[in-house]
């Protein structure tokens, strides 16, 4: 036995449309559309060589009362590339985020139901 790649991401979400207005529109994921009918809503999204995994069912985590920085939560990280056009999106939709303290390019912020995401910049 041995493990090759991550496959894909799972999280949890409230409302799948919502979600998507996050993932889809201000980070600019593709939708899959080879998702099957799972029984419960949801979406997947084309996220690099992986897939992002929306499930729309109770969250068993609490919502409030996460650190305000992403980077002392558990999060997915994940390379992008014009991290300066990517704080307008996110200052324009009034997302909070806050700036790396590795000293690398990169931010933390929350989705809608306050999953983290690290987003580092690559050239």
């Amino acid at each position: 036995m041995k493990v090759h790649d991550l496959h894909h991401v799972s999280v949890v979400v409230s409302d799948t449309g919502r979600a998507l207005v996050f993932y889809r529109d201000i980070l600019g994921l593709e939708p899959d559309a080879s998702r099957p009918e799972l029984g419960f809503p949801g979406a997947w999204l084309h996220l690099g060589g992986r897939q992002l995994h929306l499930l729309e069912l109770p969250n068993p985590d609490p919502v409030q009362g996460r650190p305000a920085h992403g980077g002392r939560d558990r999060h997915t990280a994940v390379a992008v590339s014009g991290l300066d056009a990517l704080k307008a999106r996110l200052d324009a939709a009034g997302i909070a985020y806050t700036m790396s303290r590795s000293g690398r390019r990169a931010l933390f912020c929350r989705d809608p139901d306050g999953n983290a995401w690290e987003l580092i910049e690559v050239t």
